[in-house]
């Protein structure tokens, strides 16, 4: 078996080949460059779980990077556990065949409690009293304490949040070389997250998108160059394209105007109540999905988001195809080219959750991309941020409500496919790779990393 790397550069599109990008560029020169074409929605987990398992959406239930569960009427967004994720992994079939096949896991998610050899995932600690300080999840237990004690606690606040930049791709790439190094897998998955940040705060025409494409392609250069000194054979992909967006569907508040969603009020706060409503929707990105609780609701739900301005595809029943999974919304919406869907159902900021203007992945009922944004003015101020997070350390539950809640801040977006006229995915193969098409189905990942390691 021949030993491989691929590393996952989110938001790599082939138009980011050239001068900005001599690293990644040279790879692409001496191998073939393949458009990928990612399922509906083209999102993280949704992408990752089809390209490791070969399975569309319908299949490995991983329908967004969160959903809604029916039974307990609760909403959860970037789950870790790796049995959400229905369906056998490229490697353990790559296992199969010859048992002594090993693979790490850097980063892709849905990464805790797989039967991958060697795992490394964020895993912040929640303390009691609202503080969230920096950690990891691995496999085996041990590389936690070893990886942190070499190259330092894992930059957290630099993952995601305002402060998101390379400097967590930098640790990433450091200790990807380290387990590399160390156990030598033969399949090594790497995610690389950093392009994505400055495409959704910028937008992907945005002067300042040519240095950050400079700085992931140093990082991605000193994988490509360990790599190939041991021999490793590699790839780059990426999971979708960003458009660009000029603000948001606030697809909760047009189903409050018709009386659909049940809000209550707590301490002068209005908070979704998920189980009473009509119906309510679950945005991730530019897709939506609208549970609804009386399936002959559905056709004038329906038609009121086919009216929305923002909204350009609505589907239901059979029409929602290869994302027909149990855990799919009854109706699931597609903004236009150039709009997000915020979750937002509250008229007045007053009036939104207290969660809604601090960093708070798991609770909010959506992806909520202004998070990488600090608030204008004194509530987003170095010196605020500064006092609150005093505050923190010294025990005070203090809210670190520092984020804006103006949509219009976000530049970018994705979750639209190509076929909706998003930008392309790629795939850099070696020349050593079979002979690619000039479009590939994000799912043949699977078959082309065993054909490929097998041969």
């Amino acid at each position: 078996m021949k030993r491989v790397a691929v590393i996952n550069v989110v938001g790599l599109t082939e138009s980011h080949l050239g001068e900005y990008t001599p690293n990644i560029t040279a790879l692409a020169s001496a191998s073939s460059v393949t458009s990928l074409c990612p399922p509906l929605p083209a999102v993280t987990s949704t992408v990752q779980s089809s390209m490791l398992t070969g399975l569309s959406p319908k299949e490995h239930g991983v329908v967004a990077n969160g959903w809604h569960d029916r039974e307990t009427h609760e909403t959860h967004f970037w789950r870790q556990s790796n049995n959400l994720v229905q369906g056998e992994k490229v490697w353990d079939e790559l296992r199969s065949q010859n048992p002594n096949f090993t693979v790490a896991n850097m980063f892709w998610w849905f990464n805790m409690y797989s039967s991958a050899d060697i795992s490394v995932t964020p895993r912040p600690i929640y303390c009691a009293n609202g503080r969230k300080i920096p950690d990891i999840w691995t496999s085996p237990i041990e590389l936690r304490d070893s990886l942190q004690k070499k190259l330092g606690k894992f930059p957290l606040f630099n993952f995601w949040g305002p402060m998101a930049n390379i400097v967590s791709t930098k640790w990433i790439v450091d200790a990807t070389i380290e387990v590399n190094n160390s156990h030598q897998p033969t399949l090594t998955l790497v995610y690389i997250p950093h392009l994505d940040y400055p495409l959704q705060k910028l937008g992907p025409r945005h002067s300042d998108i040519a240095n950050e494409l400079r700085a992931v392609d140093k990082e991605v250069g000193r994988l490509i160059d360990h790599f190939q000194q041991q021999g490793v054979h590699v790839c780059v992909l990426s999971e979708y394209g960003i458009e660009e967006v000029n603000g948001a569907v606030a697809i909760n508040k047009v189903l409050r105007e018709h009386e659909w969603i049940a809000v209550r009020e707590e301490f002068g706060r209005e908070y979704l109540d998920a189980g009473s409503s009509t119906c309510f929707a679950v945005p991730d990105h530019q897709v939506a999905h609208v549970y609804v609780k009386d399936k002959n609701d559905i056709a004038a739900i329906k038609n009121v988001l086919q009216e929305t301005s923002g909204i350009e595809f609505v589907y239901s029943g059979g029409e929602r195809g290869e994302l027909a999974h149990e855990r799919c919304g009854d109706i699931v919406a597609v903004t236009n080219h150039d709009k997000w869907f915020s979750h937002d159902w509250w008229n007045t900021c007053a009036k939104a959750p207290d969660y809604q203007s601090t960093v708070d992945i798991h609770r909010k009922p959506g992806y909520d991309p202004r998070e990488l944004f600090l608030a204008d003015g004194w509530r987003g101020s170095k010196a605020r941020v500064a006092l609150k997070l005093l505050l923190r350390k010294l025990g005070s539950s203090t809210l670190l409500d520092v984020i804006t809640t103006d949509a219009t801040k976000v530049m970018g977006s994705h979750g639209r496919t190509p076929e909706m006229g998003a930008p392309s995915p790629i795939l850099i193969a070696p020349a050593c790779a079979k002979k690619m098409p000039q479009s590939l189905p994000a799912a043949a990942l699977h078959t082309f990393c065993i054909d490929w390691i097998s041969c």
